[in-house]
């Protein structure tokens, strides 16, 4: 099945098309856990589209800090990151908004 289009339906109509990172908006917070650690919560990453894991393996890079993708839908990272990750992901092509 080379052709793409198996619903029948018009290619302009198809919902699917037009979704990119653009039009993602990721949310960025900070929780306070145990202990008084903080842990910066990046959500609104599709993983359908994207690979989160990869993703997260970019940002606890550029954080140097460790994390974890919670549920497949978000990352959590060690630390209070915001101003990084909001700089980062915007690199990457993602409208951040801070919470």
């Amino acid at each position: 099945m080379k052709d793409k289009n198996f619903t029948g339906m018009p290619k302009e109509l198809q919902p699917w098309e037009g979704f990119n990172r653009d039009n993602e908006l990721v949310k960025i917070s900070v929780d306070k856990r145990r202990y008084g650690k903080m842990v910066t919560v990046i959500d609104g990453i599709d993983p359908k589209s994207e690979n989160i894991n990869e993703i997260a393996k970019v940002l606890k890079k550029k954080a140097a800090s460790g994390g974890t993708v919670k549920d497949g839908r978000s990352i959590e990272l060690q630390g209070d990151h915001r101003d990084v990750m909001k700089k980062e992901l915007e690199n990457m092509g993602f409208k951040v908004q801070m919470v």
